[in-house]
C-alpha cells in the first residue's frame, strides 16, 4: 500500500475551502482524552504530551506488523462544548473538550492497551501519566456536517461560525447543537496568529 498522507488523500476532510460546505463523514478511529477548562492553561499541555505520545509510539512501534502501512501522523483535533450552559458570557474556564488524534485502521483495543503500557513505563511526569491512563480508543461518527477553513486567530472564529450559520439558513440545514469540531492544521508555536489554519465543523440535519 502506498503511503497515506491526509493532506493529499483526504483533502475534503482536512483542507476545505474558506467558505462553508457540506460534508458527509464516515466513522473514524481516534485516541481521545477529555479536558476541562481554558486551553491556554498549563494543564492542557499534559493532554498534548499524552496524545502525541500515543500517536508517535503507535506509528514507530507498529512498523513490523503485517497489516502496517505507511502514513503521516494525523493532525490534532478537538470536539468543543461548554460545562455549564447557564453562564451568561463565554468563559474559557467553562470549556469542555475531547481532544483527539485519528489512528490508522490496524489499531485495535489490544494494540492500544499494549502501547499505553509502553508509554506508562517511560513517562515520569505525573500529570502526563494521568492523561495516558485516561485515554480511550474510540470510533467517532460525525455524519453530516457543515465545515469551513478558518484562517486567523482562534479568538476570531465567531466570524467563521457566523458564515456557517448563514449558509445553513440559506441552504435548508439546521445546526444540531452548540458542540463543534476543530482540526488544527498549524502549530501556534511556529505560525503567527493571523496565519493559523483551523478546520471548523458542526453537525447539521437537512430540513
Amino acid at each position: 500500500m502506498t503511503k497515506i498522507d491526509y493532506k493529499k488523500d483526504y483533502k475534503d476532510i482536512y483542507l476545505p475551502k474558506q467558505k462553508p460546505s457540506i460534508i458527509k463523514l464516515e466513522p473514524m478511529k481516534y485516541v481521545t482524552i477529555e479536558y476541562l477548562g481554558d486551553p491556554s492553561d498549563s494543564k492542557y499541555q499534559s493532554v498534548m504530551s499524552a496524545l502525541y505520545g500515543f500517536a508517535y509510539t503507535i506509528k514507530m512501534k507498529s512498523k513490523k506488523r503485517d497489516d502496517y502501512y505507511e502514513y503521516v501522523v494525523f493532525p490534532l483535533e478537538g470536539i468543543w462544548d461548554l460545562q455549564d450552559y447557564s453562564l451568561d458570557k463565554l468563559e474559557k474556564s467553562n470549556f469542555k473538550a475531547t481532544m483527539m488524534i485519528r489512528q490508522p485502521d490496524f489499531v485495535d483495543e489490544k494494540l492500544f492497551e499494549e502501547y499505553r503500557e509502553v508509554l506508562l513505563s517511560k513517562e515520569q511526569d505525573q500529570a502526563v501519566i494521568k492523561r495516558i491512563e485516561s485515554a480511550k480508543l474510540e470510533i467517532i461518527d460525525e455524519d453530516l456536517c457543515v465545515q469551513i477553513l478558518h484562517i486567523g486567530s482562534y479568538d476570531d472564529e465567531p466570524a467563521s461560525f457566523a458564515l456557517m450559520e448563514q449558509f445553513c439558513q440559506e441552504n435548508g440545514y439546521r445546526r444540531l447543537s452548540k458542540v463543534h469540531k476543530e482540526i488544527y492544521l498549524s502549530d501556534p508555536r511556529k505560525v503567527s496568529k493571523d496565519k493559523l489554519k483551523t478546520v471548523l465543523r458542526f453537525k447539521v440535519e437537512k430540513l
